[in-house]
């Protein structure tokens, strides 16, 4: 797409601080991070979400998602992180480009994710594994 941002810095027309490439993936520090080493890893080809990406592009983002979290544990003591994706705009994506946040995390940082659970949604689990048919 050629007004995707993530798009535009695969092609280099736009900067980006890369942190790795190849073939598939994308990797670079986040130009808003909330951590130090706050990286992004985007497949090199366009897609929009979870839901229309190919397996070849989302194994090898699991690669670099995982080599990278290795390299930040070795190289820099990074022991604690986060793996966040985002996908539609209720569920919080803000650019359409499928991407993952490699967000290294330290306690005190403020960048604590608050959930609400709802335990009393466990009584429709059969109901929810029926309709799935799995």
């Amino acid at each position: 797409m050629s007004d995707c941002i993530f798009c535009k810095i695969v092609r280099g027309e736009a900067p980006s601080w890369k942190i790795l490439e190849n073939e598939f993936v994308y990797a670079f520090l986040d130009i808003n991070p909330v951590s130090q080493y706050h990286t992004l890893v985007i497949p090199k080809k366009h897609f929009e979400n979870i839901f229309d990406i190919d397996d070849k592009y989302i194994m090898e983002i699991s690669k670099v998602l995982r080599h990278l979290s290795q390299v930040y544990q070795q190289r820099l003591g990074i022991n604690n992180l986060q793996i966040v994706n985002s996908n539609g705009s209720e569920g919080q994506q803000d650019v359409f480009h499928l991407h993952f946040h490699i967000v290294p995390r330290s306690l005190g940082d403020g960048q604590n994710i608050q959930w609400r659970t709802h335990p009393e949604w466990r009584t429709q689990f059969d109901q929810w594994l029926e309709e799935l048919e799995l």
